[in-house]
């Protein structure tokens, strides 16, 4: 799996989703520059890692979305490449127009830095073949603005169509407003786009691919995108 993680100002995640990239899959990824306009040849998988893009002005991911290298991302997605955003690269997605919906203040208004529990809803995409469906992981957050919010429509639309990929729930993975920890539409923490092959998600698994940080949930996503591409060669 050749991967790619663009690096814009204001990034402080990419060297997280490089070692997690580099742990799993064996692979150097490539950093790439947001003023650069192509990706490394044979790129398989973009990653928009986590931070604040251009100290979050206007909105977060606002400037980020209109960067050079978003059209080289842009053109891998119709390609049907994967491009898969982490936190601040879910807001840089949505403002791109590559998924719907946006990322709003939490609803507490304030900072969140903790663990939350997720739900696997499928299991059969490229982004959670390593997992089962409806297991529950454990991964950390770390967000001011993680609130997923979408018109009504277009809530319905994502949740028929099976685009809701990752929600917030409790241990047992049952939906609960206590553990919806920015109030999330229908507890959004991850979706994809009508192709499934651009995922964006707020919670951050690749802090957690090694058992010397006490756990190793986040790990599935990430082998899961190995034994995808494996199994394509």
């Amino acid at each position: 799996m050749k991967s790619a993680v663009v690096v814009f100002p204001g990034s402080n995640r990419e060297r997280d989703m490089a070692h997690a990239l580099r742990l799993v899959s064996g692979r150097e990824p490539a950093l790439v520059w947001n003023a650069d306009r192509e990706l490394p040849a044979g790129t398989d998988l973009v990653v928009l890692p986590g931070g604040f893009s251009y100290g979050d002005y206007l909105r977060c991911g606002a400037i980020a979305a209109h960067a050079p290298v978003m059209e080289a991302v842009r053109a891998h997605a119709a390609r049907g490449g994967l491009v898969m955003g982490v936190c601040n690269g879910f807001q840089i997605l949505c403002e791109a127009g590559l998924l719907p919906g946006v990322l709003q203040r939490n609803a507490s208004v304030r900072f969140i830095c903790r663990e939350v529990c997720l739900k696997i809803e499928r299991s059969d995409t490229a982004f959670t073949r390593g997992y089962n469906a409806g297991q529950v992981i454990r991964v950390p957050v770390a967000h001011g603005e993680g609130n997923y919010f979408a018109a009504p429509e277009t809530i319905a639309r994502i949740e028929s169509e099976g685009r809701v990929l990752f929600r917030y729930s409790d241990p047992d993975g049952k939906r609960d407003d206590t553990w919806n920890v920015n109030g999330a539409m229908n507890a959004i923490a991850g979706v994809l786009n009508d192709e499934l092959n651009v995922l964006g998600l707020m919670p951050h698994p690749e802090n957690h691919v090694e058992a010397a940080v006490g756990c190793t949930d986040g790990r599935g996503l990430f082998a899961g995108l190995v034994a995808h591409f494996a199994q394509a060669a």
